[in-house]
């Protein structure tokens, strides 16, 4: 009786090893590629308006999307802010892309301190933006 207790004991430990030792590889969706393009996208137009560089912020928006994105901007000396993905909607040809973002502006010895949610909608391949929706992080400090 013991000897078939060590047995199965032994049959099962090694089907444990067995069936947990492949590795399984996952493969990206093409959401999850579109998902991972847009918070890039997000980042580098924000490190380009938190530099100033207005050229830059180009390279990020269409023709469209670069208006509405430096016909707010406002003159400031410095600024800290970021943007945290929050969600990511997939509808046909555009991509909206959810993002909470907190800001503190600096221009002439005045703070100004906003936060809020904006909504970037993003198409083409690559991505750009092509509107901000909502809040607009880029029209501060008012």
């Amino acid at each position: 009786m013991r000897k078939f207790f060590i047995t199965v004991l032994f049959v099962c430990l090694a089907m444990v090893i067995v069936a947990c030792g492949k590795k399984e590889v996952k493969l990206k969706t093409m959401d999850s590629k579109i998902a991972t393009e847009s918070f890039a996208l997000a980042e580098g137009l924000r490190s380009a308006y938190v530099k100033r560089q207005v050229a830059e912020m180009e390279n990020y928006a269409t023709k469209n999307g670069f208006k509405n994105v430096t016909d707010v901007l406002k003159i400031f000396d410095s600024v800290d802010l970021s943007f945290t993905p929050a969600w990511v909607e997939i509808k046909d040809d555009k991509v909206y892309l959810n993002v909470s973002w907190k800001g503190k502006w600096n221009h002439a010895g005045n703070i100004t301190e906003e936060r809020g949610m904006a909504v970037f909608e993003l198409k083409g391949n690559p991505l750009k933006v092509d509107a901000v929706l909502r809040a607009n992080p880029f029209r501060y400090p008012e």
